[in-house]
């Protein structure tokens, strides 16, 4: 008999789960918290299932916890790129959009196309990702107070106030950055890893850190087209017969971390990487507009990225196209 199926929809305070036994079709709903993952086993255990085959979508740190608990109670877990899911729901011609409905869909992908399974991230990696994900918090609420003391504090005691919290956050982000630094270095594949990355002009050293903690293992994606998918850089097109005919965007379902570290990144390589340039201007000389070219740009340096660690080789420019075929 095959095993079940779970299908997961995931947001911020809940799990919707659709659970497919047979014929059989049932729905259930807990927090998405370590509690909630407890009472979502023992739902399982009193629906007497044995085998399972869990499923959902890779919608960044939300999931992270349910699908760890359920691989450690011994059950199978996959964790799909959201674009996949959508794609799948708009070949059923589905029109229903609620979290039940989603779960639902997300159960028929698991049972219909066995996506492959997950594992949890080494410790090595989950602590890198752990830390650029609070670097970035740190540097966003920097951000935050430099914004109002620009807006103008008129109250000294508040201005004063808030000029120590930022000297505070600098000390945090730059003992950060030191951290993150020593982290990568006492990890030789990590290390490894990481000179490859900033061995392609346009990633520096944080940017590189962050592909590693956010991608987990590049070397697991079977191409660089379906990395660029998992950051939400494939282009979705509109087109229906003769009548509707949009200009592409980014489908932006995907890692948003991963999309926000490329951005200066690609600003940086289109003045400076030989291969950006030549994108760029072929791009600007087709009428793309500025953002479709940074979506580009972004896109081609996840498949450089791609490249590099795939080959265990550095970045070389005669050779690039090739490496991230």
């Amino acid at each position: 008999m095959s095993p079940a199926v779970l299908g997961i929809d995931v947001s911020k305070d809940k799990l919707d789960v659709i659970l497919r036994q047979g014929e059989k079709q049932r729905h259930y709903q807990v927090a998405n918290t370590p509690s909630g993952y407890e009472r979502l086993v023992e739902w399982l255990q009193r629906a007497r299932v044995e085998e399972l085959h869990a499923c959902l979508e890779a919608t960044g740190h939300y999931g992270e916890g349910v699908a760890q608990h359920l691989y450690e109670q011994g059950y199978q877990v996959s964790v799909v790129n959201p674009a996949r899911i959508k794609a799948y729901g708009d070949s059923k011609l589905r029109h229903n959009k609620s979290d039940p409905a989603d779960a639902a869909l997300i159960a028929l992908f698991c049972e219909r196309e066995q996506p492959t399974l997950w594992t949890p991230p080494e410790e090595s990696v989950r602590e890198l990702q752990a830390l650029v994900r609070h670097l970035d918090d740190l540097k966003n609420t920097r951000q935050q107070q430099r914004n109002r003391l620009q807006a103008g504090i008129s109250s000294p005691r508040v201005r004063a106030d808030l000029e120590a919290l930022i000297t505070f956050l600098d000390k945090q982000i730059e003992a950060l950055l030191r951290e993150i630094e020593r982290h990568i270095g006492r990890h030789p594949d990590l290390k490894q890893q990481h000179e490859l990355l900033k061995s392609i002009p346009g990633i520096g050293a944080l940017t590189a850190a962050v592909l590693l903690g956010e991608v987990r293992d590049i070397r697991g994606f079977g191409s660089a087209r379906q990395l660029a998918a998992y950051a939400g850089l494939v282009p979705k097109q509109y087109d229906s017969g003769s009548s509707v005919h949009k200009k592409p965007r980014l489908a932006k379902r995907g890692n948003a971390h991963l999309r926000k570290a490329l951005y200066m990144p690609a600003l940086v390589a289109m003045k400076y990487n030989p291969l950006m340039q030549a994108l760029r201007e072929r791009m600007a000389k087709t009428g793309h507009s500025t953002m479709a070219i940074i979506g580009a740009v972004m896109r081609k340096l996840l498949h450089l990225a791609y490249g590099v660690i795939k080959t265990g080789k550095p970045f070389d420019p005669h050779h690039a196209c090739s490496a991230t075929a």
